[in-house]
C-alpha cells in the first residue's frame, strides 16, 4: 500500500512538472525576468494602443532584408487579420540579397517560416530559433549540408541571421513568449528579400536579369506576399515537389 502511495505522489509530481506553463519556464532565466522588469510595461501599453491585452494575442513577423527592418504584427485571438504593431531595425546584415543555399553561405534565409525554439540563455543574449531549413529549401537545394541555426537575436553581429541588439530583442522575445504562452504553438515569421511591390520587383529584375533562377525564386514568394499585404491573415501554403510555395 505504501509503495502504491508513493508511485501515485511520484505520477502526480511527474504530472505537475510537465503541466509547468511555458511563462513560468522562461522566467527560470535571469535574462527573461530582466526582460520582464525592463520591457513588460511598455509592451503592455504598445498592445493596448492596439485595443489588446499581454493575455491575449497572437504574433506574426515579416522582415525585409534590403531596408534591414523586422515588422510586428499582432491580432487578437478571435480576430482573422493582423495589424502592424511595430517596426525594428535589423543592426546588421550578413550575405546578400537572395536565399540561403547551404551552410557557410552568411546568407539570411527568404521565405515563409515559424519559430521553432526559444533560447533565454543564447550567446547573443536571447534568440527565437527559425525552422530554416524548411521543406521548401530542402527540395529546392540539393547540397548535403544546408546549414541552420538561424535566429533572431540580440548583440550586433551576424553569419545568416537577423540580429537585433540586446536591447531590442528583449521587447521582441517578449512578445514571442507572452503569444506562445497563450498556445499560440507556431509564430510566423515572414523573410522577404524587398517590399515586393510591383515597382520593386520590376527594378530587381532588371538589376538581376542575368540570374533567371533568383528571379523565379522571388516571383513565387510574391505570390505571399501580395496575399498577406492584401488580406493580413497569416498564410496557408503548401510545398510543391520542386519547393514552390502553394497559397
Amino acid at each position: 500500500m505504501r509503495l502504491f502511495l508513493w508511485s501515485i505522489l511520484g505520477l502526480c509530481a511527474a504530472c505537475m512538472w510537465q503541466q509547468t506553463d511555458f511563462l513560468s519556464q522562461q522566467k527560470r532565466y535571469p535574462r527573461v525576468r530582466t526582460a520582464i522588469d525592463e520591457k513588460q510595461a511598455l509592451i503592455t501599453q504598445q498592445l493596448k494602443a492596439k485595443g489588446l491585452t499581454i493575455n491575449s494575442y497572437e504574433l506574426l513577423l515579416v522582415a525585409y532584408k534590403d531596408s534591414d527592418e523586422l515588422e510586428l504584427y499582432v491580432k487578437s485571438k478571435q480576430a482573422d487579420t493582423y495589424q502592424k504593431l511595430a517596426t525594428y531595425a535589423v543592426c546588421k546584415r550578413s550575405g546578400g540579397l537572395g536565399p540561403k543555399r547551404q551552410e557557410g553561405d552568411l546568407q539570411v534565409p527568404e521565405g515563409f517560416y515559424h519559430i521553432d525554439r526559444f533560447n533565454p540563455s543564447s550567446s547573443f543574449h536571447l534568440s527565437l530559433g527559425l525552422n530554416y531549413p524548411n521543406q521548401a529549401d530542402r527540395l529546392r537545394n540539393k547540397v548535403a549540408k544546408l546549414g541552420g541555426d538561424i535566429f533572431i537575436h540580440g548583440a550586433c553581429v551576424t553569419v545568416g541571421c537577423l540580429p537585433m541588439t540586446d536591447d531590442k530583442i528583449k521587447e521582441i522575445y517578449l512578445y514571442a513568449v507572452y503569444a506562445k504562452h497563450q498556445g499560440q504553438e507556431q509564430i510566423p515569421v515572414y523573410v522577404f528579400p524587398f517590399r515586393m511591390t510591383d515597382n520593386n520587383v520590376a527594378h530587381y529584375r532588371q538589376k538581376y536579369r542575368n540570374q533567371p533562377e533568383l528571379l523565379r525564386f522571388w516571383q513565387n514568394l510574391k505570390i505571399g506576399y501580395d496575399t498577406f499585404a492584401q488580406n493580413k491573415k497569416a498564410l496557408k501554403f503548401t510545398v510543391a515537389a520542386n519547393g514552390d510555395y502553394s497559397f
